[in-house]
């Protein structure tokens, strides 16, 4: 079965950090561009990062976010620092060019 399993959400104090997973299987993970995605209540979904050959970062995150991958575990990361309560949205991870995406978690940033 083709699926994409997202973790790691919770609620953190401005200035605190998470780290996100998001688990792929049923697919050739390593053979694809993995992006990250975020959706704030009330507006669109905003592209955050991708990793392939390199990694590229939108620029409200550059800097404070990094995106990693493990091919072995068929798994990628978003290292979160620096977080703002404007980073609080639920958030995905996607195949890039295709329609799999998987059920996001929620990220909340508030003291």
């Amino acid at each position: 079965q083709v699926q994409l399993v997202e973790s790691g959400g919770g609620l953190v104090q401005p200035g605190g950090s998470l780290r996100l997973s998001c688990a792929a299987s049923g697919f050739i993970f390593s053979a694809h561009v993995m992006s990250w995605y975020r959706q704030a209540p009330g507006k669109e979904r905003e592209w955050i990062a991708s990793i392939g050959g390199d990694t590229n970062y939108g620029d409200s995150v550059k800097g404070r976010f990094t995106m990693s991958r493990d091919n072995a575990k068929n798994t990628v990361y978003l290292q979160m620092n620096s977080l703002k309560p404007e980073d609080t949205a639920v958030y995905y991870c996607n195949v890039r060019g295709t329609t799999l995406w998987g059920q996001g978690t929620q990220v909340t940033v508030s003291s």
